[in-house]
């Protein structure tokens, strides 16, 4: 697998304004997994229940000014992390800057993101179809940064219905969609359990998103 990723376009359009930057953080994978723990020690991840009444099978953490969270009374951003009854930490200068150079390589300029919502992913565990459609501000794109395990990235259109592409997301990549793509669907596959030399048995997942 990693022979056929190395082959690839490091910059690749999958749709009308998004874009898939192979590698583009895999040099500073080690440093932000850093910040990672340090906003963990801080806002520790949980697992979050969804208005059905189900629990979803990441765990979660944010950081930013507002921070993305779900439970009976439904999906929103709080400026106030429901488990410590504090702000979430800030999100990390190291981790600002990666955003801002990723969306302008992908073609926005002064992405101004205000929520970076970081999710933990284990074997087995998944992200739905769905759209980011909670924020306030939608001509700001999403920029995710994908960290440790490789997971399967499913691209969908503007209906849950429509077919999906299945793209292979490595230690380091980066998708920005924003434009015509800002509410296409997407999730992640279950992921295939594994072991990664700098997350171990997880995954990782940065979303910057201008919230508010």
């Amino acid at each position: 697998m990693s022979d056929l990723l190395s082959q690839l376009d490091p910059i690749e359009s999958i749709g009308d304004g998004a874009m898939l930057l192979r590698g583009f953080c895999a040099a500073d994978a080690a440093h932000l997994v850093h910040d990672i723990d340090a906003i963990a020690r801080r806002s520790p991840f949980r697992t979050m229940s969804v208005p059905g009444g189900g629990t979803m099978s990441v765990g979660m953490t944010n950081c930013g000014t507002a921070g993305w969270i779900t439970d009976a009374r439904g999906y929103r951003y709080s400026a106030i992390d429901p488990a410590t009854d504090k702000p979430w930490p800030a999100i990390p200068a190291r981790l600002l800057d990666l955003a801002n150079r990723a969306a302008e390589l992908a073609g926005y300029k002064s992405f101004a993101p205000d929520a970076c919502l970081v999710n933990r992913y284990a074997g087995g565990a998944r992200m739905g179809l769905h759209q980011d459609k909670d924020e306030r501000d939608f001509d700001q794109p999403i920029v995710s940064v994908s960290l440790g395990l490789t997971a399967t990235f499913l691209w969908g259109g503007m209906t849950r219905a429509d077919k999906t592409r299945r793209i292979e997301l490595i230690n380091g990549d980066v998708v920005v969609w924003g434009g015509l793509s800002r509410r296409v669907y997407h999730g992640i596959a279950p992921l295939k359990a594994g072991t990664d030399p700098l997350t171990g048995v997880v995954r990782y997942n940065l979303t910057f998103r201008k919230a508010l």
